[in-house]
Parts: structure tokens; sequence; C-alpha cells
């Protein structure tokens, strides 16, 4: 039998945590089963399995730990959840996410305190029909199973403090007018469905503020427009006039009469009825369109198949970050990104780059940890596998110290890695990794205020498409803070001698605003052969950006 220290120590100190991460070895001795003396520790209120290959089941003896507030078994690969799970009647934070489950006990309806609930990243056809019970919900991740329909039961005025549903990558097909019963809610990501239509009622969700429907057909084609574009208050508006007509809706909104004069105006200048008047917001647009006859290219080993063998990168031209907070609300936009649509980067990871710092020709490789070394940013150099090992050790720090019951912003993403023998890093012309998704990119390319060229990489282990949506939500978001640098005039902080072609005057004209250039970066084979070429001609109508010329 296999001995388990962390049990044992438990036990002896009267802890209230144990983590217990990638204990395959032990696990196989024991023959898939955890040791029977961790369901003995009865003061525990946070128990940790996670990245174990070989842990199938949970006993039911799991019931015994009468104090748990918080139970993550994710990258696991359980096939199914006792029934004593119910008996954690004061489990607030359940995290299965990345097993192999086919169906829940119908027990967790009675976990009355539960407040947050992350199944994602299994093989799920349906939820437990008495989850709405859970009164107490707030936060629900059911991403990538095989779900057709959101539950009745969840969508009810009994769960006033849901406030976040994540789940896109399933096959649902409709989604229910009850909707609007979520009074709380203020996050609704259900992209990358079969949905067809949006009901109308989504606009009574008062405090509904992030909604992602995009990977979705909608028949109603200028909708789909606004869905691609992500304009949350726009969808909204949209669904709440009734769509097209302006008579499905709830309320028939009377048209001002100086609208009604500026949309003829509108009319006689070429826009055209059927344009979507303001809805959208759209800012983006595509000035002109030209060749670039020797775009930036990144090579592709075979090795990264098996590790995160999706990548999109492009080149973006003409940004200005030394006025103000140029740089800090670019830095900003980043990390809302990554905890929006890259969801805490378990979907996609962003990287950019200083491109003059960048030594070319690029290759995306996947390494053994010890054998790459990496500069992270603000950090010395350190190989791969032991800046996982520290990264880990701070995030369980930092949640200890704030006492937090659920996991953190860096547990959500470094066990991404678990398993892997490799790790995926893209490495420059003077073999120095300058990415390590989805960890960290290096200090070497960073960007600073004097940055006006940046390389943009997107990277993932979903799909090709996801990185292309993350891309185009990163450039418009970058020609939204374009426009607004260059609107408002800032001081500008710093020298900037070693752009001095770039030191053009601000001018508030948009006629005379500096244009940001957007060329393509291709992503080759090791023989050369095109993968993907971004943005293509088919990812205009998403990437279209204001002042922006695509080459």
């Amino acid at each position: 039998m296999a001995e388990w220290p962390e049990v044992d120590r438990a036990e002896k100190e009267r802890r209230r945590e144990l983590i217990l991460q990638g204990v395959d070895d032990r696990l196989r001795e024991n023959g898939g089963q955890l040791p029977p003396a961790l369901f003995s520790l009865s003061l525990l209120n946070y128990l940790q399995v996670s990245g174990c290959a070989e842990l199938r089941e949970v006993p039911g003896e799991i019931g015994r730990l009468t104090r748990l507030q918080s139970l993550v078994l994710c990258g696991n690969r359980l096939r199914g959840l006792p029934g004593g799970v119910a008996e954690l009647r004061g489990l607030k934070v359940l995290d299965v996410s990345g097993n192999e489950l086919e169906n829940l006990p119908e027990e967790l309806s009675r976990l009355s305190d539960l407040s947050s609930l992350n199944v994602s990243g299994n093989r799920l056809e349906e939820l437990p029909r008495g989850l709405g019970q859970c009164t107490r919900l707030s936060s629900l991740h059911l991403s990538g199973n095989r779900l057709k329909t959101l539950p009745l039961g969840m969508l009810s005025s009994q769960l006033p403090l849901l406030a976040e549903i994540i789940a896109s990558d399933n096959q649902i097909r409709e989604l229910s007018p009850d909707i609007a019963l979520l009074t709380g809610l203020k996050t609704l990501d259900l992209s990358n469905n079969e949905l067809t239509e949006i009901p109308f009622e989504l606009a009574d969700c008062a405090k509904l503020k992030e909604i992602n429907f995009k990977g979705n057909k909608m028949k109603d084609k200028r909708l789909e427009k606004m869905v691609n574009g992500c304009q949350t208050k726009s969808i909204l508006e949209y669904l709440r006039v009734g769509g097209r007509g302006g008579g499905k809706g709830k309320a028939e909104v009377k048209e001002d009469p100086k609208d009604r004069r500026k949309k003829k105006q509108r009319q006689k200048d070429g826009g055209g009825e059927d344009e979507v008047e303001d809805v959208s917001k759209m800012m983006l647009r595509v000035l002109h369109i030209a060749e670039n006859p020797l775009p930036l290219a990144v090579s592709v080993t075979p090795t990264i198949k098996d590790v995160r063998p999706y990548v999109v990168c492009c080149v973006v031209k003409g940004m200005n970050l030394r006025p103000g907070n140029a740089l800090k609300r670019f830095l900003a936009a980043q990390t809302k990104l990554h905890d929006e649509i890259c969801e805490k980067r378990t979907l996609a990871t962003i990287a950019t780059h200083d491109l003059q710092l960048v030594k070319g020709p690029l290759l995306y490789d996947a390494r053994p940890p010890k054998d790459f070394k990496i500069v992270p940013l603000n950090r010395k150099e350190i190989d791969a596998k032991e800046l996982v090992r520290q990264l880990k050790f701070e995030a369980e720090e930092q949640r200890k110290q704030k006492r937090r019951q659920n996991v953190s912003g860096l547990h959500r993403y470094l066990h991404l890695l678990d398993h892997k023998e490799n790790f995926p890093c893209l490495v420059d012309g003077e073999n120095a990794v300058i990415s390590f998704p989805p960890i960290t990119n290096s200090d070497k390319t960073k960007i600073t205020k004097s940055t006006r060229a940046l390389l943009l990489e997107v990277t993932s282990a979903s799909s090709l498409q996801t990185c292309k949506d993350v891309m185009d939500a990163l450039i418009e978001k970058m020609a939204e803070l374009h426009k607004f640098t260059m609107e408002n005039k800032e001081e500008e902080v710093g020298s900037d001698a070693e752009h001095p072609e770039d030191s053009a005057p601000q001018n508030p004209d948009p006629q005379e605003r500096p244009q940001l250039v957007l060329e393509q970066v291709r992503i080759t084979d090791m023989e050369g052969n095109l993968k993907v070429l971004y943005p293509s001609k088919t990812d205009l109508n998403l990437s279209a950006a204001a002042f922006v010329v695509v080459r």
C-alpha cells in the first residue's frame, strides 16, 4: 500500500485544508482508490484532488467530511459522483470540471448552501432536475458537455442569486423565455451551440452585462451580425424592441422625430434602411485591403499536436501607447478578455509582443519542460517546470492569505498542463522562448509605451475557430482604444527616441486620424505548407476595424 504523508500530516496537525495533485503513482499502487484515512479528516473545509488520470471514482465515504465547504476534483478521470456528496450539507463550491462524467447524482439538489458548481469539460447530456432547489447558487459552469437544453428547473425565480451561466460548446438548441426569471443574471455564455433564435424575454434580465452567442447560426441575420460582434447592449436593445420589425417585442418604441430626420439623411447619403442603426455600435470597418508580399511566418512542429495545437497570429502597427494611461488601458483590456472570452485562460490565451524585439523566423513547438527556459514577465530566467511549480505554490499561498473558498484565477489555468510530457512554446530565431502558453510570455518582447508595432498571438487547445474569435475580439478592442486615445488629448509620457518616425502629432479629426495597420501572419508546417493565414478574406466580416488597413 502506498504512503500518503499529506493525509497523515493533515490528521496530525488538525489541518482544515488538503491538496493532492498528480498523485497517480500512489493511486496506481492503491488500485485507483484514495486512502481511507482521508475520509476521517473531519476538520477539513477545503479538499482538492486534481490532475490524477488514475482517479476514476470517489467513494461514498466522502460524505463523512461534513465540514467541507469546497470540494475541487478537477482534471481527473471521474466517471461518476457518489450520492454521498449530498451529505456535505455545508458545501459551497463543487468543481468537477475536466473529468469523464456522464451524469450527476440527483442528490446534488440537497446541497442547499451550494453557490458555485463547475461541471465543464465532461460528457453530460443532462443535469439533475432538482438542481433548481439549490437556491443559493450564483455561478454555474457547464461548458464542453453534450447538453441539448438548460433544464427548466434552473430557469426559476427560486434562483435570485444566479449571476453567471457559462454553457458554451454544448448542443443546446433552444433557450426558454423563462430565462427572464433569473433576475440576478449578469453573465450568459451560450457560444458554440445550436441555437437559431434568442428569446425576446432575455432583455428583461435587468442586471445582464455580458452575453456571448457566437458560433450559433441565427435565423435573423441582422441579429447574427450583432452576435458575432459581441455587442451586449445592442443585442438586448434589439430584442427589447422586438427584432427586425420592432413589432414583436414587449413594448413598442416610438421614434423620436429628430432620429427620423437623421435616418432619412443617412439614407440619402447611401446608408440604407437595412443597416443596423447605432444598434451594434460597430466602430469597426475595413478602410483598405492590400497584398503583403512577405508576411511574417510561424512554423509549427508536429509535436505540438497533442499539447496545444491551435495558434493564430497577426501584426498590428500604429498603436500609440505613450499618451496618459494608454498602455494601462490596453493591458487592462487584455486582462478582461482573458477573464471573459478566454474563460480565465482555460479556453484560449493571448500574448502580445513588441514586434521590433521579435527575432524571426518563429517556431511554435512543444518541448520537455526541463529542456527550455524563459524569462517570464518581471522575473529571472527559469526553466518551464520550475516556473509552473513556483506559480502553483504562489497561487495556493495567495488563496490561503485571502481566505478564499473557491479556486483563484491562477489555479484555474495552471492545471491545464498536468500530465503533459511536453509544454508549448513560441521560439524566436535566436532559440529564445518568447511565449509559454497558457502561462506567460517573455520579458524579452514585453510591450512598453514606446511600442508601435505589436505581434499578437492567440493559442488554444480547443479549436482554430476559438483562436480566431479571440483574435477578432482583441483587434476590435484595440481599434476602440486607438480611437479613444486619438480623440482624447492626453499628455504623452516617456521618450520616443526609439521610434522617431512614428512621432506624428495627435489630431482629433477622424479624417486625419492615424490608421492602424493589420498585417497577416502565415502559420505553416515544417515543410512550409500553409496551415492558417489570418486575417483571410472570410475573416474580414469579424475583423473589420475602424482606422485599420488589412495588408
